[in-house]
């Protein structure tokens, strides 16, 4: 079966807070590449309307979703011919309901997976609701704990800190619908130390040229406001405000939130690191899944079960005059 002329050729499909916007951003660059000018468009989450209710500020986030397929496909009508097209959802990785509607739209797409260290991971989620009045409790740790009422609730998925990290099973399934040569699993540490030979291997595995990317650019870049009373005031009304939005009909989570968001991150330091005792609280939740991603991958993980030499923002702080990513906007080129 061909891929249809205005559907994606690969995607990247997870996972999320592990580079995905910066990679993105690097493909972009390429000549052989075409990269959706919306970065998340999450087509594949859902099959017809997204939901409307959820976590703070998630019914705001789904009105963005790109979920009409003839919308979907005009991300692609710019492509320039020969150029093979893609877009970036990390969130479809962890959604097996999506991964079967890739496989049952796109079944030779090539899709990228890139895995960071999950408790990494977790507390840059953490840091990203944080940072941008969301996540109403202020410790890591405690907000982990409030996984499985957030799920019972329905909260988004980009609210499973700890189920987001949990490559292991999402990547046994993926590889009950797709062949293992059309995936390719990457370790975010590589886009951080070794970016020239990480996009080498990308484009070698999406057929495109090879030396031509040498850098991941810093896009997305994880803030850490402070915790004051400050913050908790004005994140106290960025919630509350995104409630009352979600009774304004085509009002957006962008439109909305962006200033109160602003404020928030003015003054925020990069990502700060966690400590060893925060690790293992958290590292038993992910034990039996690195196993079992070892096994699927036939590698060893064993470092993400240590103490980290580095931890907190591993590409320093947000460069001047960035912002957050509001992904599921058109990026502006």
């Amino acid at each position: 079966m061909e891929v249809p002329v205005a559907m994606p050729d690969f995607l990247v499909i997870g996972a999320p807070k592990a580079g995905t916007t910066a990679l993105h951003a690097a493909l972009a660059q390429h000549p052989g590449l075409y990269m959706s000018t919306i970065k998340e468009p999450k087509f594949f989450l859902s099959d017809g309307p997204p939901p409307t209710k959820g976590g703070p500020g998630d019914a705001l986030t789904y009105r963005e979703h790109v979920w009409r397929r003839p919308d979907y496909e005009a991300l692609f009508d710019p492509a320039p011919a020969g150029t093979l097209r893609g877009e970036s959802t990390p969130l479809y990785l962890y959604d097996r309901a999506a991964m079967s509607r890739i496989h049952d739209t796109l079944p030779g797409a090539r899709l990228i997976v890139i895995v960071r260290d999950p408790v990494e991971r977790a507390h840059s989620n953490w840091t990203h609701l944080w940072s941008a009045g969301l996540e109403p409790i202020g410790d890591f740790v405690r907000a982990c704990g409030e996984e499985e009422r957030r799920i019972e609730a329905g909260w988004a998925s980009f609210w499973h800190y700890i189920g987001l990290g949990r490559y292991g099973e999402q990547l046994e399934y993926l590889f009950t619908l797709f062949p293992r040569e059309q995936v390719l699993v990457i370790r975010y540490r590589l886009l951080v130390d070794e970016p020239a030979q990480t996009l080498d291997r990308i484009c070698a595995f999406l057929g495109v040229e090879t030396g031509v990317l040498t850098e991941i650019p810093r896009h997305n870049v994880t803030s850490h406001p402070e915790s004051t009373l400050t913050h908790s005031a004005v994140a106290l009304a960025q919630r509350t405000a995104t409630a009352v939005g979600t009774l304004i009909p085509g009002l957006t989570a962008a439109t909305l939130t962006g200033p109160l968001e602003r404020y928030l991150q003015r003054h925020s330091r990069e990502r700060q690191p966690l400590d060893w005792d925060q690790r293992q609280e958290l590292l038993p939740r992910f034990e039996t899944d690195i196993q079992l991603l070892e096994d699927v991958l036939g590698e060893s993980f064993a470092d993400w079960s240590k103490p980290r030499e580095r931890s907190g923002g591993m590409v320093g702080g947000r460069p001047a005059g960035q912002s957050q990513a509001r992904n599921g906007r058109r990026i502006v080129p």
